[in-house]
């Protein structure tokens, strides 16, 4: 067992001479810079690092939004919530006001949450935005969808299949999910997907179709652009039309413009189109469950923008044709813990609901679903 004590009077070794104690360091002494070395510094440097460059702008809303609202819990987390999602705030003010729409999605996301409903609301990128600035910039108006009273949709040949789910996302034939941004062009996109889906399915190969031709292009058709349109009415145009370009060809803006249809870029031809009778979910599902994924609307009220995951159902949304004010496009259907659903491709990017899904019940015409649903015919 060592015994050993140690100790700093160690004799020297050898005989060598013992070392004299090294003297204290000075204090570091640090020079500030000058505010405007300090940004021309950080400038020369964003400059060769955009990285740091949006890291500044992140660091710098953060500091803008806790200097105006103070360090407290959902001051941190509204700073956060600004930072992931890009947000930009013009002045003082803006953040105030921003900050105070932020703490009312929060406490509607409480309140819901805490129902035990079999849906759950979350923050994402519109938890800054009033209902109003929502609707504006994200629904169009509600369409009077007439031609779905009587559809023409035949529930011959095959059964709808047995089995409880279809989900046509596990065929490939589904297009990835896109975003309209701030135009009212749902129904543009509700109509792209069901067409992508249908091109997919008859000739094996994917491809991307322009929103922006029927957003500048089909007016004649009763569709109004960043306003609103029908799916039924843009297979219209379409078909008559001749064709829709490619989105390569003619590239989405997010806002009214000028038609620049070409032909030679025509990317899919419309033979037809079919429509569900109107309510009728039977017939949607049978054309979900046999044919392909179809373009419906439904009336989105507020607390939807946050859907998180799920099975959405509300008592306070309508169905009738006049009620609907977003299109979206059907892409199966299933059950989850007892409760039917639709699963739906929105077109709010993927960071929104599920991967940019949502889950809506069905057997109800919840919200209007099938109030106008409709699916075209292609030449591929």
């Amino acid at each position: 067992m060592l015994s050993k004590s140690l100790s700093n009077d160690r004799p020297p070794r050898h005989g060598s001479p013992r070392r004299s104690p090294r003297p204290p360091r000075p204090p570091r002494r640090f020079f500030p810079l000058s505010s405007a070395a300090l940004s021309g510094t950080r400038s020369e440097f964003a400059e060769s690092n955009p990285i740091r460059s949006v890291t500044d702008r992140v660091d710098s809303l953060e500091s803008a939004i806790l200097a105006a609202l103070g360090r407290a819990r959902e001051p941190l987390r509204f700073a956060r919530f600004a930072a992931r999602y890009g947000k930009r705030y013009g002045s003082v003010e803006e953040i105030e006001r921003r900050f105070g729409i932020f703490r009312e999605s929060l406490e509607l996301i409480r309140s819901t949450n805490r129902k035990g409903l079999p849906y759950k609301l979350g923050i994402n990128q519109f938890a800054d935005m009033s209902w109003d600035e929502f609707r504006a910039s994200r629904l169009g108006a509600a369409q009077n969808c007439s031609a779905t009273l009587k559809g023409n949709h035949k529930m011959t040949g095959e059964a709808i299949p047995k089995r409880y789910a279809r989900y046509w996302r596990e065929d490939g034939i589904v297009s990835p999910v896109k975003d309209q941004g701030h135009c009212g062009s749902c129904w543009t996109f509700s109509t792209t997907g069901a067409l992508e889906a249908a091109y997919s399915q008859a000739t094996g190969k994917s491809i991307s179709l322009s929103e922006q031709q029927l957003v500048d292009c089909a007016y004649a058709y009763n569709n109004f652009g960043c306003n609103g349109g029908l799916p039924s009415q843009a297979f219209e145009y379409i078909k008559y039309n001749g064709g829709l370009d490619t989105e390569d060809s003619y590239p989405y803006a997010g806002v009214n413009g000028v038609c620049s249809y070409k032909p030679e870029n025509v990317g899919v031809k419309v033979r037809d189109s079919v429509n569900i009778t109107l309510g009728a979910e039977d017939e949607l599902k049978h054309a979900v469950g046999v044919v392909r994924p179809v373009s419906v609307a439904f009336e989105v009220v507020n607390g939807f923008k946050l859907y998180k995951g799920g099975v959405y159902s509300s008592d306070s949304c309508g169905s009738t044709p006049m009620d609907v004010n977003h299109a979206v496009l059907a892409v199966g259907y299933g059950v989850e813990n007892g409760v039917p659903y639709w699963l739906i491709k929105n077109s709010w990017g993927k960071e929104w609901g599920v991967d940019g899904y949502f889950k809506m019940e069905l057997g109800k015409n919840m919200c209007g679903v099938a109030t106008c649903a409709s699916y075209p015919i292609v030449d591929a």
